[in-house]
């Protein structure tokens, strides 16, 4: 059945062969589209138009669509992403602070090609320009979002400092295996608005000045760093965290506080091209209570965002006390993404500390996972009929009795998940407890525990904890030896590989919480190690051959965090 708005008669044909075309071209790069949006999008343009201006756009489309090639950044579906190519190398900032060195943060890049002589050794270090910034998550200036846009590159890593509230452009493009900060023009905002605008006139380009009056900066080009400065005035936002690349263009990056510390979940929104700073996505006045991640499903409308606590609250230490004074989230905040402001706030029960947001993969999804660290549970979201949103338990991890910690009972600390991008299944690391569990969620609302593994941990055997009662385990772990070396910390953060067979995992969760949870993480330096995963029945199996000590670095022992691969994975990539 056609939609009441396609045109009748005659009218109908040239419509009707631009729709068919745009649709098979579209196809021919492999995009998902839908129908319904293809009729509307090519059908309603059309029959705005004389004949004659939608003979002159159906050829313009032609063009557009042929040079697509390959299209844009990533894959046009998450399955298709799967089919992807190996991991080779693997990029992870690397920090100093609170562990007694004076040295900046830096970026490793890590060779994991184990047909290489270099594998699972860090092959290149880019260090930043500033001690003490704390990088912590990652981005890119583009990803699969922008797939059919075939002029954009995913050649820009976007560092985000969660301390400094300082942002690094690197350039990832240039050599994959040896980053470097993105070099920007010097030229200044206002300098830049006086650059001639190109317009095209009688099938000629024209300038409304002469290019004499454009003159070149003999200066040498600069370091991308955006200052924090520029996000305290433009946006009253810092301590930035999450980067997303958005179909726009644009790059967004959550925020935890404002200029002082104090809490506020905002964001902010960057020009994908010159990296410079446009002010909040969200509208004035509109900020979240806390921030912490978000993630987007535009063909819902909706965003979600999760809380941490202010900056001036967890920067130096956990405190239990700032928990009984609420001084810690407890919500999800949902947003009209076309609005850009909060249509809902839902209030977990037993939900403290929501950290990563993870919708499914499937862009037509309406449902997805929240991990809550301390409370150490997962939480279920979902869209109800009616449009609004809810939420449900669907995985607790029971707290241990325990002697010679900081409190009677400890609990799991869900610090990270992740969704193979079939939607499958679920991974989420408790840094405490030092163990990486493996879900099934074939049915969503009832995951099944099909893989487990403990990778060192707080209540290890020979540590300084003693277990007095625990719901699950009848003995205490063992210590993690890896090629000779006891591993110190717990599983934090997580990685996928695209074909869903290998998990990437580094053990620092911030700084001055590695301190004082994992002492020896700051005095040894983390470790990264490989896991492989059993996709056909579910499994976790330590992979012996792969170790990452970054206790050996060449300025000392330092903490790794997040990790990322340059064509995109299961964290950085959203597809619409």
């Amino acid at each position: 059945m056609l939609p009441p708005h396609w045109p009748v008669g005659k009218a109908m044909v040239p419509a009707l062969f631009k729709f068919l075309l745009r649709l098979h071209l579209a196809l021919e790069c492999d995009l998902e589209v839908k129908l319904n949006r293809f009729v509307g999008d090519s059908i309603e343009n059309s029959c705005s138009k004389s004949s004659e201006a939608r003979i002159n756009a159906f050829f313009e489309d032609v063009a557009t669509a042929t040079k697509c090639g390959k299209c844009g950044p990533g894959y046009p579906t998450p399955l298709e992403a799967m089919k992807g190519p190996r991991e080779e190398i693997v990029y992870l900032p690397c920090i100093y602070r609170n562990t007694g060195i004076e040295a900046p943060d830096y970026l490793a890049t890590v060779d994991v090609d184990p047909n290489s002589p270099q594998y699972s050794q860090v092959i290149h270090r880019l260090p930043m320009p500033y001690l003490k910034d704390e990088l912590h998550h990652s981005g890119w200036n583009t990803c699969s979002s922008c797939f059919g846009d075939s002029t954009k590159s995913r050649n820009k890593l976007m560092l985000p400092s969660l301390v400094s509230s300082r942002l690094y452009v690197v350039d990832v493009g240039s050599d994959p295996r040896a980053p470097k900060l993105h070099k920007a023009s010097p030229l200044s905002l206002e300098e830049k608005k006086k650059v001639p605008q190109i317009k095209q006139k009688n099938g000629r380009r024209e300038s409304s000045e002469t290019p004499s009056s454009v003159k070149s900066d003999p200066t040498p080009h600069l370091f991308q760093v955006i200052e924090p400065s520029e996000f305290h005035t433009k946006c009253n936002l810092g301590n930035l965290h999450t980067s997303h690349c958005l179909a726009s263009g644009e790059v967004m990056i959550s925020a935890l506080g404002d200029a002082q510390g104090n809490a506020k979940g905002g964001f902010v929104l960057l020009d994908g091209e010159t990296f410079e700073v446009k002010g909040t996505w969200e509208k004035p006045g509109g900020a979240a209570p806390m921030g912490y991640d978000f993630w987007y499903q535009p063909r819902h409308n909706v965003m979600i965002s999760t809380e941490w606590a202010a900056p001036n609250v967890f920067k130096d230490g956990f405190n239990p006390a700032h928990v009984e004074a609420g001084l810690y989230g407890s919500h999800l905040h949902v947003w009209d993404w076309q609005r850009h402001e909060i249509i809902q706030t839902l209030q977990m029960k037993d939900g403290l500390i929501p950290l990563e947001v993870r919708f499914l993969h499937d862009p037509a999804a309406t449902q997805g996972f929240v991990g809550c660290a301390l409370s150490s549970n997962i939480q279920r979201f979902y869209k109800n009929e009616g449009g609004t949103w809810s939420v449900e338990k669907v995985i607790q991890v029971p707290s241990k009795k325990v002697k010679g910690w900081l409190l009677p009972e400890m609990p799991g600390l869900i610090t990270d998940i992740l969704l193979s991008l079939d939607d499958r299944f679920l991974y989420f690391s408790n840094w405490l407890h030092g163990d990486i569990r493996q879900y099934d969620i074939s049915n969503p609302q009832k995951p099944r525990l099909v893989g487990q593994i403990f990778l060192g941990g707080s209540i290890v055997k020979g540590g300084p904890v003693q277990v007095l009662e625990d719901q699950e385990l009848k003995c205490q772990p063992e210590p993690l030896v890896v090629k000779g070396k006891r591993v110190p910390g717990g599983p934090q953060m997580i990685q996928l590989s695209l074909d869903g067979k290998r998990l990437y995992v580094t053990s620092s969760l911030y700084s001055a919480w590695d301190k004082q949870f994992y002492p020896d993480l700051t005095r040894e330096g983390s470790m990264m190690l490989q896991v492989d995963v059993d996709t056909v029945n579910g499994g976790l199996k330590l992979n012996p051959n792969f170790l990452v000590d970054f206790g050996k670095e060449p300025l000392g022992p330092a903490l790794a965090h997040e990790l990322r691969y340059p064509g995109g994975d299961c964290s950085s990539d959203i597809w619409i």
